[in-house]
């Protein structure tokens, strides 16, 4: 049995902790909260497209030491793997992409199989899924189709990412996707530009008229608003952290998020759980080495 399914597009990461030097590391956002899902305690699985290279290799023997599902994995004789970098200025960090072309964009309708949904409670995608390429955008949603016939539910993060696409495409795109969903998970910002709205309740409200289930909304060191169809609404205070490198934050949020409702079904305990576990990421360089344990968390939240 799978928790959550992850589908998208993994990457190598190359993160700049002092200029001119990088640590080199695995990222891509479902990858992510892939692995923020196995490191919850949960189990986790990749779906995706990924070339023969060592870049692939060294992601894919990375997922099995954390102990993620990688049955689902199709592999590209011809398209490499993607990478990016992290570089850090007076705004924060940067990120430079070298993804054109890659296995993972490449990823087909047809590659999307009935039995991938199988024994699994969860599908998670987002938005870049739908960006990087028109063909991994129609096969996100057979994966949506089909995961729909087999009774899983959907999460889907926004992730807006306007380098990939207009915003009036990811407009269109990302709010159909959004209606299919049963969580929807976007940040503050992209939420912002993706909807036309400041307010961040009349965003929920916005993405709940759509018939989303649950409405998980992040508001950065503000923490989260948390609705749903039943007229739960309630906002989980931010945790003051030192920020160190919000990369992956989203994505902790999301994996601690999803896994702790599969195990208690409570929506407010999985938000505020998720809340700490993103409170923590913050604190460390890079996409999975920020990404805490189970362990880490629940000592935290136990002190909150």
């Amino acid at each position: 049995m799978i928790d959550i399914l992850c589908l998208g597009e993994p990457l190598l990461e190359f993160n700049e902790q002092q200029p001119g030097q990088y640590v080199r590391s695995i990222g891509g956002d479902v990858s992510n909260v892939a692995v923020a899902v196995a490191r919850q305690g949960g189990q986790a699985g990749m779906l995706t497209r990924m070339g023969q290279d060592s870049f692939a290799e060294e992601i894919l023997q990375f997922w099995e030491r954390e102990e993620i599902d990688i049955s689902r994995i199709i592999r590209d004789e011809v398209a490499p793997t993607g990478i990016y970098f992290i570089s850090y200025g007076p705004s924060g960090h940067v990120f430079d992409y070298r993804r054109a072309g890659s296995a993972s964009s490449r990823l087909k309708p047809n590659d999307i199989k009935k039995e991938h949904f199988q024994n699994v409670k969860i599908l998670h995608l987002s938005g870049i899924s739908l960006a990087i390429s028109d063909n991994a955008c129609e096969a996100s949603l057979r994966a949506i189709e089909l995961a729909k016939e087999n009774g899983v539910k959907i999460s889907f993060d926004t992730n807006l990412r306007l380098k990939l696409w207009s915003l009036s495409r990811a407009k269109a795109i990302i709010q159909h996707v959004a209606s299919l969903a049963d969580f929807v998970l976007p940040g503050l910002d992209d939420a912002r530009q993706l909807t036309g709205l400041e307010n961040p309740e009349s965003i929920v409200d916005e993405y709940l008229k759509m018939g989303v289930e649950v409405v998980a909304l992040t508001l950065g060191d503000q923490g989260v608003l948390l609705a749903t169809q039943d007229s739960m609404r309630e906002q989980i205070p931010g945790i003051q952290s030192k920020l160190v490198d919000a990369t992956a934050a989203g994505d902790c949020f999301d994996g601690g998020f999803l896994t702790e409702w599969l195990r208690t079904k409570d929506l407010l305990q999985a938000a505020r759980y998720g809340n700490v576990a993103a409170s923590l990421s913050v604190q460390h360089f890079g996409a999975v080495a920020s990404l805490p344990s189970r362990e880490k968390t629940e000592s935290s939240l136990s002190s909150e």
